[in-house]
């Protein structure tokens, strides 16, 4: 392989690799609470929830917060994982305790218009599971898709909760270990959805994790999502607009040709597919992108705003991008881009220009003790 060609296959792997960020981050655990500095706070006045308008947290089997469920409509619950043995699905269970999971459902009693699906991961944490072939065996044979879906109904019907949301990120690619094949995965993506919308009926809320670009043809077969052809059966779509580059770029700009795809490009791969802007939710990182080897990798943002001011200055702003992003004071270098609220504001702006449905963040513990960016992503998204 030539250098040039090497070098682009390089950073291509890098951002696959990175893009899958609905996954627990082992970087900055423990985020400290924001100062207060003892000024006084402006009481927040939510707009009112305009029908038809999302906002999506994606909320963890390992978070410590409790969400606010008024200032949100859909909550996805991260995560549950497959049981396959010996290539054969054999049943899902919740990551993490059951408890956690419970004290999300009771949510629905303080807001009874919220709407909590169950989000699947192609990972596996349990202890008493392994990595047996994943969504790429369970989806591989018409038995395994049907025990699933009827699995995943009796799961909602138990637990009165309204959704699937499924995060196998990606068909045809394996880069935490799970299986894959490249020749089927991403035709099954697509049956997999098909008999998920047969068996759950109208009923149920039905959405998935997008990449930022559309079905890859490699030499082995695909790669990635096909998007035109699951949008049938697909209320809407969370495109994971985030981790599209790292420092010194912009992982989450709203425009910038340096950066391997922004949320122009990746709005337009599926508005080039076929996709309804009206089904298609922006995604907004609740962390900051350093790299994607190099510790730290990211950083929440109540860790950022709590970063040396004598060796970080966090309130850099891209007008261009529409991001601001963090600089090493010493010598004025780009650290890690980031989303706050003048950000968000702005994404806002975009994404209604364009006729999208809502914003949906990557994930609730990120934010600061104040709410500042789940508070910015509703107003963003019910401005009148």
């Amino acid at each position: 392989m030539k250098l040039k060609k090497l070098l682009t296959f390089v950073i291509a792997v890098a951002c696959t690799l990175a893009i899958a960020s609905c996954h627990k981050d082992p970087i900055d655990p423990n985020e400290p609470d924001t100062p207060n500095n003892g000024e006084p706070e402006t009481p927040f006045v939510p707009y009112a929830k305009i029908e038809g308008r999302n906002v999506c947290a994606y909320v963890t089997y390992w978070g410590l917060k409790i969400p606010e469920p008024n200032i949100m409509t859909h909550l996805n619950y991260a995560f549950a994982e497959l049981y396959v043995v010996d290539g054969v699905y054999n049943g899902f269970k919740l990551q993490g305790s059951q408890s956690r999971f419970e004290t999300i459902v009771e949510l629905k009693k303080v807001n009874p218009d919220l709407k909590i699906s169950l989000s699947f991961s192609h990972t596996v944490s349990n202890s008493d599971n392994k990595q047996g072939g994943g969504f790429s065996a369970m989806a591989s044979t018409e038995a395994g898709r049907k025990k699933f879906a009827e699995d995943c109904k009796a799961f909602l019907e138990k637990w009165g909760i309204d959704g699937i949301d499924i995060d196998w990120e990606f068909p045809g690619l394996s880069w935490s270990g799970h299986a894959c094949d490249p020749s089927i995965d991403t035709e099954n993506h697509v049956l997999l959805m098909k008999q998920l919308r047969e068996t759950l009926g109208d009923k149920y809320i039905l959405s998935y994790a997008g990449y930022v670009k559309d079905k890859v043809a490699i030499s082995t077969g695909w790669r990635y999502i096909d998007i035109a052809a699951v949008d049938p059966y697909v209320d809407f779509v969370n495109i994971m607009t985030y981790d599209m580059d790292a420092a010194p770029n912009h992982h989450s700009a709203i425009s910038s040709p340096r950066a391997y795809v922004d949320c122009e490009r990746a709005l337009k791969a599926y508005l080039d597919a076929g996709v309804k802007p009206s089904k298609l939710v922006l995604g907004i990182p609740f962390y900051g992108r350093r790299s994607f080897s190099t510790a730290p990798t990211a950083i929440n943002y109540d860790r950022i705003l709590s970063l040396d001011p004598n060796v970080y200055k966090i309130d850099n702003f891209d007008a261009a991008a529409g991001v601001p992003y963090v600089t090493l004071t010493s010598n004025n270098s780009f650290y890690c881009g980031y989303d706050n609220a003048k950000s968000i504001a702005l994404k806002g702006e975009w994404l209604h220009r364009n006729g999208m449905k809502g914003i949906m963040y990557w994930q609730y513990d990120g934010d600061d003790a104040k709410g500042t960016l789940r508070k910015a992503c509703w107003q963003a998204v019910m401005k009148p």
